[in-house]
């Protein structure tokens, strides 16, 4: 989760889940992924703080059960990380719905080995035939500069390819999310991984052939690893606040919601009209379900300004907005990011939460729209 505005930090690491108690079931089968596309609606999903809440707790606070639940991970693992998935997998078998799966290559695209692949694609398999479906989210924010995998388009393709078509073979109820970084602010200069002029990288992210990198350059397409491999595609969006500095506590202009999944946003943050129209070109021209893994508006409690309420209210009603279901047929998920947690990109604890305070999630609950998905919803198992 980047601010999609130039600014760079690291990632956060997530332990998983604790294990809790199994609830009874229905009879095991195997999810197939394609099933899980609503023929109408959003899968309306969260993204756990799981060391701070189950998702039965998540479940019973908001009086209903997510679509989705995402899980990070770091790829390669050992066995010991990957029972934190294991531990998701058991809380999503009680729940129902797709466990979306974020996994974070950190040691870089060179440790993708065959073997690893390999070993990925057979433990998803066995997730896949307890009946969880997964949505694979593999090296996501790759043309962001922050990342070890990122700005290099050619290794990044190879590897996705790769990913995915293991995956597809040995793990039918698991699809491929192919998940770029907003692209205001591209080419997010600066970072530790950023293209270096001179390189085949570099060349081949010049889209413009000017030979220098600049918004004007397509901050997605070098980075697509074409329709056979990619199953979903997915941009995150945040309210990180209308201007610099980042973090003050405030209102979000009408429409930037809508105007950063189409890229025509330009208001107090910049000018991002540069932007390709992520929804168009991938979700209608490509044919793919559009997801938003993570979304939410900052509140920074430390600081004044406009009160939480206030601010997160007005996102979710653009997120949720009757034009966002009337415009755009192919936005099949929406994840709301449940989480208060430092953010090293403003040195400060922000509160991401949309059911934390009770005065918070019962405006959110209310304002719900009858367009959006939940597990009971979802069917993983073929018939």
């Amino acid at each position: 989760m980047m601010l999609g505005v130039g600014a760079v930090g690291a990632g956060f690491a997530v332990a998983g889940p604790p294990a809790t108690p199994e609830a009874p079931v229905a009879a095991a089968c195997t999810a197939e992924a394609a099933s899980i596309v609503p023929d109408d609606g959003t899968l309306l999903g969260v993204n756990l703080d799981w060391a701070s809440e189950t998702l039965e707790e998540h479940r019973t606070y908001l009086d209903h059960a997510p679509a989705v639940a995402v899980q990070f991970s770091d790829v390669p693992y050992d066995r010991e990380t990957w029972e934190h998935t294991v531990s998701a997998v058991t809380q999503m078998k009680a729940n129902g719905g797709v466990l979306l799966l974020t996994l974070e290559p950190h040691a870089g695209l060179a440790a993708m080995s065959d073997e690893v692949v390999a070993t990925l694609a057979d433990d998803l398999r066995d997730v896949n035939e307890q009946g969880v479906a997964v949505v694979l989210r593999f090296a996501h924010e790759m043309n962001g500069s922050w990342y070890a995998w990122g700005q290099q388009p050619t290794a990044y393709v190879e590897t996705f390819r790769r990913v995915a078509a293991a995956v597809h073979a040995e793990a039918p109820g698991t699809a491929m999310m192919w998940a770029p970084n907003y692209g205001g602010g591209y080419p997010f200069t600066g970072g530790q991984f950023a293209a270096l002029p001179g390189s085949a990288d570099y060349a081949a992210l010049d889209t413009d052939g000017d030979g220098t990198l600049t918004m004007t350059d397509d901050s997605y397409l070098p980075y697509f690893p074409g329709d056979d491999a990619v199953d979903w595609v997915g941009v995150s969006l945040y309210h990180w606040g209308n201007q610099r500095p980042w973090g003050n506590n405030e209102v979000p202009e009408d429409g930037k919601f809508l105007a950063m999944l189409t890229g025509t946003y330009v208001g107090t943050a910049g000018d991002d009209a540069a932007v390709p129209d992520f929804y168009t070109v991938y979700g209608v021209e490509h044919d793919h379900p559009v997801a938003v893994p993570e979304t939410a508006a900052i509140y920074t409690p430390s600081r004044g300004g406009a009160a939480e309420l206030d601010i997160k209210r007005a996102w979710w009603r653009q997120v949720f907005s009757s034009e966002t279901h009337e415009r755009f047929p192919q936005l099949k998920m929406v994840n709301w990011f449940e989480w208060d947690k430092y953010e090293i990109e403003i040195d400060d604890e922000v509160d991401w939460r949309a059911a934390g305070a009770a005065d918070v999630r019962d405006a959110f609950v209310t304002d719900l729209p009858s367009w959006l998905r939940y597990a009971e919803d979802v069917s993983t198992c073929e018939e």
